[in-house]
């Protein structure tokens, strides 16, 4: 792989005006697919096997035009202080509102009138419309949602307090100042790392054009393969990271090739051949977690996950092929202009102690202290993952300021808080002998169930063989309590079943949302066995060595429980809310624990496969374990460290998002990577390999016949540049 990977580099230096050509090309290609691609339609929720999905199915099938998926919008209203709802002028307004929503837009299916449908609280001072739509929330258009916007607005203007609830005026996440923060402060680590405005500026221009040709492609193919709108961001954020980080490497690898005396096209092609090895395993083990989101069978997350991982791959080839091209027009000024003016007087770098050589020595000298440390620290942080409590976020979650939270507010006030999340159960009678007779005692054994506050008449479709019945949890959408209400409903279910041949299925939102939280959780382990064991392989074939990869492993495993520890103490127990703008705690996300098993793995590798590539290369070339691995740290820690902080910036920039899912995603992943780079691989890693000296590098005999040699630390490379002399008493050169 090292001699193909160091062609590869010396022609895109060659050739640097068509390679760059290309990929101009691509950028413009997919920034125009996606200015002139249709607007992205409904991204389906739909999960496949569970109960929720199966009722909705039937409910399409049964009900034709109903639009069981479409959008909703509660519009909830408050009387003045010390007046009613119910008094004659606001009764009027509200009505006239009402008349005004169903008229509003051609996609509005129906609206309540409150006063009809008895949806007026007790003590006469709050009403709400249901307001459902033809189409999904993704299949309005700017229009409808104005329309609504207007006629709310109007309303306001009479003295009623109006909000609007639902997904109607769901819109795409906005992540505020703090992603462009995230990317200045990877811009000043790049800086400072490299000393050179131009060597900075590398990583980040090739990694806004991967991330551009990335999202231009998911938005072109949006509505064509049913893309959401959290897909692209998702993209975004993982390829900025990666991107960035993968272009360090190579920069900083043409860098130290450079002041070793070799020419600018002989140092492109030696940085492909062995940093680009390290890039694209890297590269593959993020891109196998992402893309084994698929085992969970849930067609939204799997999209996610292979958009992304289009993402990543276009960083690694950006990487191989673009930086390579960018540095033959850089030349020599991808160093500062000390480095250009020792270069230009003939004198060598003198060797230093740097900060990683100090460390590495350190851990050498003590590792069980410092393993013990850094072990018993991440175990103290995985503490609060005990008290995991897993949902997906409701509008109880959104910032108070926004008109859906206070409508989620307002109709707890007025209702409780299960009107925010009410259930559907519905009914199929079609083999019942007695359909109504039956459905009648779905009702009355839904309404003796404790936790239900409300349950409405039953409604019958036009064939008279099923019915719907909305029930009103007495809890919130996101509780517990809420949940063992859907357990026990469904459990009852299965009696009737066998009584009255009646089929019960619960769905709706609520509902939904409880099933893919199971989902989820029962795919985790095979999810991780598949995930871990793919990976470990790889990691088997680059280093040549069974115990480094399972150090690997186990550290990450490590990392991302403590992970998930900080994200259950800051969004679940409130720790230090107000800094990362939680207004309101509740379950973590249920895809939570299964994306940062993936994310984080795969990003997790990438300081793996860079810094014990480094020390792998040492000890191939004939050193002691212990100075492979102070070798190692000397000329891969800097450059590890500020990959992380770049990584760990442009994750937290997406803290500042709107949307609670992407806030609480930036986060979990700023913080993993955190763990992982600084307490896991530049703290447990160094300590176990000294612990383990030359048996961390034992591979069976009959595995090295059977494993291919990939040849990452790049020996192939003598016998391809004819200098093998050179390159067997040469000095690896810290940039």
């Amino acid at each position: 792989m090292a001699t193909f990977l160091y062609k590869l580099g010396k022609l895109a230096f060659r050739r640097r005006h068509f390679v760059a050509l290309i990929w101009v090309a691509l950028l413009t290609l997919a920034g125009v697919g996606a200015a002139s691609a249709p607007t992205a339609a409904s991204s389906s929720f739909s999960i496949p096997g569970t109960e929720a999905q199966k009722a909705f199915d039937l409910l399409d099938q049964r009900f034709p035009g109903s639009s069981a998926d479409g959008a909703t919008a509660r519009v909830v209203f408050q009387a003045p202080d010390g007046e009613k709802i119910t008094s004659a002028a606001n009764k009027a307004e509200v009505t006239k509102t009402v008349a005004d929503l169903g008229s509003g837009s051609k996609e509005v299916a129906a609206a309540a009138d409150p006063f009809v449908a008895k949806t007026v609280s007790k003590d006469g001072t709050i009403a709400y419309s249901s307001v459902s739509y033809k189409v999904s929330s993704m299949e309005l258009k700017d229009a409808d949602r104005d329309a609504l916007q207007k006629t709310v607005d109007e309303a306001r203007d009479s003295g009623l307090t109006v909000e609007v609830g639902g997904d109607a005026l769901q819109a795409m996440p906005e992540t505020g100042a703090t992603e462009i923060i995230g990317v200045a402060i990877a811009a000043v680590v790049l800086v400072i790392t490299f000393g050179s405005l131009v060597a900075a500026g590398l990583p980040l221009l090739t990694a806004l054009i991967g991330v551009g040709i990335g999202v231009s492609s998911i938005t072109a193919l949006a509505n064509a393969l049913d893309l959401g709108t959290t897909t692209s961001t998702l993209a975004m954020m993982i390829g900025l990271a990666v991107g960035i980080d993968y272009a360090l490497f190579i920069v900083s690898r043409f860098r130290a090739e450079l002041a070793e005396g070799r020419d600018r096209e002989e140092a492109a092609g030696r940085a492909v051949g062995t940093a680009g090895s390290a890039v694209v395993f890297a590269g593959l083990t993020v891109v196998i977690a992402l893309v084994g989101l698929a085992v969970v069978n849930i067609p939204m997350l799997t999209k996610m996950g292979i958009a992304a991982a289009g993402t990543v791959a276009i960083a690694v080839l950006i990487a191989l092929t673009l930086i390579p091209a960018l540095l033959g027009y850089a030349g020599k000024r991808v160093h500062g202009r000390k480095a250009r003016k020792a270069q230009a007087a003939e004198k060598k770098p003198e060797p230093k102690t740097n900060m990683g050589t100090r460390w590495a020595r350190f851990v050498l000298r003590r590792p069980v202290a410092v393993l013990l440390t850094a072990v018993v620290g991440l175990g103290v942080m995985a503490v609060p993952v005990s008290s995991l409590e897993l949902g997906l976020p409701d509008d109880g979650v959104q910032p108070t300021d926004t008109t859906q939270r206070k409508a989620y507010d307002l109709l707890s006030e007025g209702f409780g808080p299960g009107f925010n999340g009410p259930l559907v159960a519905v009914v199929d009678v079609k083999h019942s002998q007695d359909p109504k007779d039956a459905v009648a005692r779905v009702s009355k054994d839904i309404a003796a169930t404790d936790g239900v506050r409300t349950v409405t008449p039953p409604a019958f479709n036009k064939a008279g063989d099923t019915a719907t019945i909305t029930v009103v949890p007495s809890f919130k959408p996101s509780s517990t309590q809420t949940e063992d209400v859907v357990h026990t409903i469904r459990d009852k279910g299965a009696d009737i079943k066998a009584d009255t041949r009646a089929e019960v299925l619960v769905t709706g939102t609520t509902a939904m949302n409880i099933d893919v939280s199971q989902k989820l959780n029962d795919a985790l382990v095979p999810y991780l066995a598949l995930v871990v064991g793919l990976a470990f392989l790889l990691l088997m074939v680059v280093f040549r060595s069974v115990l480094v990869p399972l150090k690997a492993a186990l550290g990450f495993l490590l990392s991302v429980v403590a992970a998930l520890g900080a994200v259950v103490a800051v969004y679940q127990w409130g720790w230090l809310g107000s800094l990362f703008g939680v207004e309101q705690t509740g379950p973590i996300m249920s895809m939570m624990p299964i994306f940062m098993v993936g994310v984080v793995f795969g990003l997790a590798m990438d300081y793996e496969v860079f810094l014990v590539t480094r020390m792998r290369e040492a000890y191939v070339h004939g050193e002691r374990p212990a100075q492979a691995i102070v070798t190692g740290f000397r000329h891969g820690a800097r450059v590890v460290t500020a990959a992380a902080v770049i990584m760990i910036a442009v994750f937290a920039g997406f803290i500042g998002s709107s949307e609670q899912m992407v806030k609480m995603i930036g986060f979990g992943l700023a913080i993993a990577v955190f763990f992982d780079a600084f307490l896991v691989r530049m703290t447990i890693v160094p300590a176990v390999l000294a612990l383990l000296g030359k048996r961390a590098w034992w591979l069976p005999k009959w595995l090295d016949r059977i494993l291919p040699n990939v040849d990452v630390e790049g020996e192939g490379l003598k016998a391809v540049s004819g200098d093998g002399s050179a390159e067997e008493d040469r000095e690896l050169v810290r940039v």
